[in-house]
């Protein structure tokens, strides 16, 4: 047996001896998701945790998707398996700038996507996800919308509801930003029977030369459903790795090696061992007041999506 294999069945015992539900990100690695009660999109994550009889939670992933489990979860432990594990897009903006975004257009409906901190969450009207995100922003009463962090994601969902009056901030996913027209049009030359599919994080020119757009769950869908055979995949390097297990049959491209998060890949199986067996990770902790106001918007996508 590999150390690796013996770790994971050390992990396992433990999360049994002491009913620990572990939750796992689809970006992260293998070694990971295979010891996972659950894997998938962030917001998933915390609905299942929600849902799962287990009082000690250990998320995988990064602050950004402990926190929310918190939210939803208010009376379980919930430990983020590496403290370091952060999102650069949820830490772009912050509570005080907003406000004086805020201050600035007092007739706008603030849509947080859920890559943001809990305490941004506090002062927003709506969150969503990016398979929600569409549904939600048609549905507001209000014409006008301030779309935050995500510019891309933002310019997407103005194109798909172009009867609102959407306003975007310059934010975003660093790494699904790095992919560019030319890594599409490379990929395709070299796999020119392979459809193309891509995050919605991605930049427009990119999003335009796609076959199909779609969160990380989408994507993962699409690609199991589909009768084609070949696939460029324009998300987390992960995402293509994990597909290729589940669909041995079938071949999937990353669409650019630069499609690395590091923030993802800071959780090792060994941080996951630390936090099962009691001395690693970290428990997250929110005050009842900024639980109860962040629960605003994460109630109202509910609500709504």
């Amino acid at each position: 047996m590999t150390k690796t294999a013996q770790l994971q069945e050390e992990i396992l015992r433990l999360k049994k001896e002491k009913d620990i539900c572990i939750l796992a990100h689809s970006y992260q690695t293998a070694d990971i998701t295979d010891i996972a009660d659950f894997t998938g999109d962030s917001f998933q994550l915390s609905v299942m945790a929600q849902k799962a009889p287990h009082k000690t939670v250990i998320m995988c992933g990064v602050r950004f998707m402990a926190e929310t489990v918190k939210l939803l979860s208010p009376d379980k432990t919930v430990l983020l398996a590496n403290p370091t594990a952060g999102c650069p897009m949820a830490e772009q903006m912050d509570k005080e700038l907003i406000a004086g975004v805020k201050a600035q257009y007092p007739d706008y409906t603030v849509v947080a996507y859920i890559n943001t901190t809990t305490a941004l969450k506090t002062i927003c009207d709506v969150c969503v996800t990016s398979s929600s995100a569409v549904k939600i922003v048609k549905q507001l009463p209000n014409k006008n919308i301030l779309f935050i962090p995500d510019c891309n994601l933002g310019d997407y969902v103005a194109r798909q509801v172009p009867e609102k009056n959407i306003k975007l901030l310059q934010g975003g996913c660093p790494i699904h930003a790095r992919v560019t027209a030319a890594d599409v049009k490379k990929a395709r030359a070299a796999h020119p029977h392979a459809q193309v599919l891509v995050h919605p994080e991605c930049t427009p020119d990119v999003l335009a030369l796609s076959d199909f757009i779609g969160s990380t769950s989408a994507i993962m869908n699409h690609a199991e459903q589909s009768d084609a055979q070949e696939f460029i995949i324009g998300t987390e390097i992960s995402i293509a790795q994990h597909l290729s297990y589940r669909c041995p049959d079938k071949r999937f491209y990353a669409l650019s090696k630069n499609l690395i998060c590091p923030n993802m890949k800071a959780t090792s199986l060994t941080d996951v061992y630390r936090a099962v067996a009691g001395n690693g990770g970290e428990e997250i902790t929110l005050d009842e007041d900024t639980m109860t106001k962040a629960r605003v918007c994460i109630d109202r996508m509910i609500e709504l999506g």
